[in-house]
C-alpha cells in the first residue's frame, strides 16, 4: 500500500509501488541523469510562475501504486517537504527511457499515468535523444480509462501549447 512508503527512511533505495508490491528500480546511468537534469533546469527556466519542475519525486498512483517519474511538473503551492504527491498535484510526467526500463517506460508507466488522470506525459528515448509529447485524450482504453495521444515528437525541436506555451530545442537537453 501506498502507505508503506510512508515508513520507509528517507535514504531508502529508489522504489516504486507496483500491485501492492514494492519494486527497487535500476539505477540510472550518467547519461540519462545528464538528460533529466537538462530538462528539469530547462523547465524551471521557461515554466509559469504557478508550476514547478523536479526529479525523481514520487507519485501516489492509487492505493497500491507509486511510480517516480524522473521528471515532473507539479504545482507550485505545494510544501517544500512533499516527497509523495497525488496525481492531482502532477501535470506532466517524464521518463527517460533506459534499456533496464525500456517496456515499463514505453507501455505499462504511460497508461498507469493516464489513468490516474495525469495531463501530460513524455516519454525521452535516449540514442539519439528524441522526445515524444504525449496529452490525455478522450479516447478510451480496454480497461475503461482515457489514454494518451501524442502531440509532437521530435530530436530538433518541440512545439506545443499545453500545458504551456514551449518550443523545446531539443539540442539543449542533449549532453
Amino acid at each position: 500500500m501506498v502507505e508503506e512508503l510512508l515508513t520507509l527512511p528517507p535514504d531508502a533505495p529508489r522504489v516504486e509501488l507496483v500491485d501492492g508490491i514494492i519494486h527497487v528500480t535500476p539505477l540510472p546511468t550518467l547519461h540519462h541523469q545528464d538528460v533529466a537534469c537538462l530538462l528539469t533546469w530547462w523547465l524551471r527556466s521557461h515554466v509559469p510562475a504557478h508550476l514547478r519542475a523536479t526529479q525523481a519525486v514520487s507519485v501516489g498512483l492509487d492505493i497500491d501504486a507509486s511510480r517516480r517519474p524522473d521528471v515532473l511538473l507539479h504545482r507550485a503551492e505545494l510544501p517544500s517537504d512533499c516527497w509523495l504527491l497525488r496525481p492531482a498535484d502532477v501535470v506532466l510526467a517524464v521518463e527517460i527511457v533506459s534499456p533496464g526500463t525500456r517496456r515499463v517506460d514505453r507501455f505499462a508507466k504511460p497508461g498507469e499515468y493516464a489513468a490516474a488522470g495525469i495531463p501530460f506525459y513524455w516519454r525521452i528515448e535516449q540514442d539519439p535523444v528524441h522526445l515524444y509529447a504525449y496529452r490525455l485524450g478522450d479516447r478510451i482504453g480496454p480497461g475503461g480509462e482515457r489514454q494518451y495521444e501524442l502531440v509532437d515528437d521530435g530530436s530538433e525541436v518541440i512545439e506545443l501549447s499545453e500545458p504551456f506555451a514551449i518550443k523545446l530545442p531539443v539540442a539543449e537537453i542533449r549532453p
